[in-house]
């Protein structure tokens, strides 16, 4: 790159950046998926997707190729503009909050950050409120199908979406106070000290936190026991059932590509992001790639960790219902994490 000017050079590298975390965020939603039907497969004591490629490993492959090549249908009372925005609204804003992760250490090659495509001060409120925009996806795809079940189920997913946002949303606010910034590279090097032992999750009460978000995760991306909107023995399949062929499929990519955020965004903030568990125990690498790597490594290992966490509750626990899912969220967690806050703040103001 000898030849081309410092911007060009920037411009290319981040371009390239762009389009290979892109490839990755897609390929992992793709093999979420996978990892899933294995996972519950061996948990209910099946095979699981076993048949295409060796150990099934294709099988994603074949489900896409599958899902292309349906007959696309679109009934003719819908509203057809935001009938196909809906889906689009979904699937853009759960890849577009993976932009503002750090899953690595920060590695400048040429100016450029290759471990995290945009670093900014205010980067958890850009996440919290990106993936908080997908909710209009799920309200326009009931309301535009002309369809009672299929608005009945946006409305309840809505109403889901918006009650737990609340929870997930002060639950955060301990770690942020811990830390001093919004910034998820300050959040994620102020538990770097002693390895596991300077993790959020043991700090102070951060782990009451931590339960927080994660019930308030599994209602956010309506995973079971908190699946209400698509209970399909109350609401046929819930705000999708018009919804066929890629359109159909990118409501479940959302789906799965907001459970890798996450699962991200719980690993930079209680479980020290690409930090090793290990602190200083462990001797630097001297070989410069490894140690670029290694932090993308222990990031990765953590986020696959908590998706083990979330497949082995669905395979686990029953379906709320709907009165339960909704009381569960205004009169425990609600409550629960604001004295989470006060509790967090007396104990910094004391200590300070």
């Amino acid at each position: 790159m000898s030849h081309l000017t410092d911007f060009q050079t920037f411009l290319l590298l981040s371009i390239l950046k762009i389009v290979v975390v892109l490839v990755i965020t897609l390929t992992a939603v793709a093999y979420t998926v996978l990892l899933e039907r294995k996972v519950l497969g061996r948990m209910q004591n099946r095979w699981g997707p076993s048949r295409v490629g060796p150990f099934g490993l294709l099988q994603p492959l074949a489900d896409g190729i599958k899902l292309f090549l349906k007959e696309d249908l679109m009934p003719m009372a819908t509203e057809k503009p935001l009938f196909i925005l809906a889906p689009i609204i979904a699937l853009t804003c759960a890849l577009v909050s993976v932009a503002v992760v750090p899953f690595g250490a920060v590695t400048h090659i040429q100016g450029v950050d290759m471990f995290a495509i945009s670093d900014i001060n205010i980067g958890l409120l850009v996440i919290l409120g990106i993936t908080s925009i997908g909710v209009y996806g799920i309200a326009l795809s009931g309301w535009s199908s002309n369809n009672k079940f299929s608005l009945l189920g946006s409305l309840r997913a809505t109403s889901q979406v918006i009650s737990y946002e609340l929870a997930l949303g002060l639950s955060l606010v301990g770690v942020v106070l811990r830390a001093g910034s919004l910034r998820l590279r300050d959040i994620v090097d102020s538990q770097a000290a002693h390895g596991a032992l300077s993790w959020n999750i043991f700090g102070g009460f951060q782990f009451i936190a931590f339960f927080i978000y994660l019930m308030a995760a599994y209602a956010e991306t309506n995973r079971a026991p908190f699946d209400l909107p698509e209970a399909e023995s109350e609401l046929v399949a819930g705000y999708h059932t018009e919804y066929s062929s890629m359109k159909f499929a990118m409501f479940f990519m959302a789906e799965y590509a907001n459970m890798i955020t996450v699962a991200c965004v719980a690993t930079l903030l209680f479980l020290g992001g690409p930090t090793s568990p290990f602190g200083n125990l462990l001797p630097t690498p001297s070989n410069a790639i490894i140690a670029a790597i290694l932090p993308v490594f222990w990031f990765v290992a953590k986020v696959f960790a908590f998706l083990l966490l979330y497949i082995w509750v669905r395979a686990t626990l029953p379906r709320f219902r709907y009165d339960q899912l909704m009381a569960f969220g205004w009169k425990f967690l609600l409550p629960v994490s604001i004295l989470n806050i006060l509790a967090t703040s007396l104990v910094l103001a004391l200590k300070g």
